[in-house]
């Protein structure tokens, strides 16, 4: 009987210090996570292929004129 009560004893012990090592009742503070954002920059208002025949029309439109004289 007397190893069966050092064995009991024993095991509780073993227990009671591994949930006292689990942690407390208390809830855990979660941080949250950190979210960077990064921003596209700024496009531009009109499109490059606008741009490219404005500029070919202006070019034709200018060489009609000088051919005409």
């Amino acid at each position: 009987m007397r190893l069966f009560t050092g064995l009991t004893t024993a095991a509780t012990l073993f227990l009671s210090s591994t949930a006292l090592q689990a942690g407390t009742l208390e809830p855990q503070v979660m941080e949250p996570p950190v979210v960077i954002i990064e921003e596209e920059p700024a496009g531009s208002s009109i499109s490059p292929t606008f741009i490219v025949l404005g500029i070919l029309a202006a070019l034709l439109i200018a060489a009609a004129v000088n051919n005409s004289d």
